[in-house]
């Protein structure tokens, strides 16, 4: 048995949360899968993980051993990485994964001019309104929003800065008149978007002082995306991530209320593990990112700031 295989074979297996997707991702058979992990737990003479029909667990003396199993492959994978020159020449597969507006608006875009320059990279891009365990799921890169830089272990580097904008259809506004103050929204139907990574009172500051409104609950949905479709079909006045709402200012399907305000301001984080070796592929990414994406964002705050997409 080559021990290093069945370490890796037993942490894919508790990442994929199944023998079936550890052996996909291997490329190994799922009975050559269950079967390295029986040997390794013979080997050790300690049972690793807790089987049954619907699930798996880890006992007590795998949880530890997985710890160990991460840092010691994480080590072969910096020496191997630094004696093949990983570290120098962009290849391989870059695991992504990202907020899913950050995703939509931002990225999915910057992915075909990254591979253009970097054609040996291939980009697995995954989407979700979470924020992951970078370490314990394999991702390479982690695109987040967030006020301040997160407090981990891991590097964080900027890329730019977001805020929300109120917004309507003029449709809606025709018939419901148009909110001059934030304690005019009272009067309106007011949309919620449910995200982790916003509260869900929109908060007005300026120079009086500090007013709060919370949606009511005519809708709610938890992808600006498809909020911003509901209220470029008339439900009612809603939030959206400045990075969302400029295509729909750009059409004319929607119009800025309240432009004086900028709510929910965050900045962009790409956050990686801090490793002596740093992968070609992970550094080149991060730092197209830190060129591209300022200027992606600076064009959509010219949009959402222009009156002529003012209410």
């Amino acid at each position: 048995m080559d021990i290093f295989q069945a370490m890796r074979v037993f942490v894919r297996v508790v990442e994929t949360g199944s023998f079936t997707a550890a052996a996909q991702a291997l490329g190994y058979s799922t009975a050559q899968t269950s079967r390295l992990l029986s040997e390794l737990e013979s080997s050790l003479q300690a049972r690793l993980l807790q089987r049954s029909t619907r699930r798996l667990a880890l006992t007590e003396v795998g949880a530890r051993y997985l710890e160990r199993c991460r840092m010691i492959l994480g080590e072969i994978e910096d020496a191997n990485a630094e004696a093949a020159g990983a570290h120098l020449i962009p290849r391989g597969h870059l695991r992504v994964q990202s907020t899913t507006g950050l995703g939509i608006q931002l990225l999915a875009p910057l992915v075909a001019r990254y591979t253009e320059l970097y054609p040996q990279v291939n980009v697995d891009l995954t989407l979700s309104q979470r924020q992951p365990d970078l370490l314990e799921e394999g991702h390479d890169v982690v695109i987040t929003l967030s006020a301040n830089l997160p407090d981990s272990e891991l590097v964080g580097q900027q890329l730019g800065s977001i805020f929300s904008v109120i917004s309507a259809a003029p449709s809606y506004l025709k018939g419901q008149g148009i909110p001059k103050t934030p304690n005019e929204l009272h009067e309106h139907r007011c949309l919620h978007l449910v995200d982790p990574l916003f509260t869900d009172s929109w908060t007005f500051r300026d120079d009086q002082g500090e007013q709060v409104i919370r949606p009511g609950n005519v809708f709610q949905v938890n992808v600006a995306e498809a909020m911003a479709q509901a209220a470029e079909a008339g439900l009612g006045v809603c939030l959206l991530p400045d990075y969302v709402a400029v295509g729909s200012y750009q059409r004319g399907s929607l119009v800025r209320l309240l432009p004086q305000y900028r709510l929910h301001e965050k900045s962009i984080y790409a956050l990686y593990p801090s490793r002596r070796f740093l992968d070609a592929k992970v550094k080149t990414w991060v730092e197209f990112l830190k060129q591209e994406i300022p200027k992606v964002l600076e064009g959509h705050q010219a949009i959402v700031d222009d009156p002529a997409h003012w209410a």
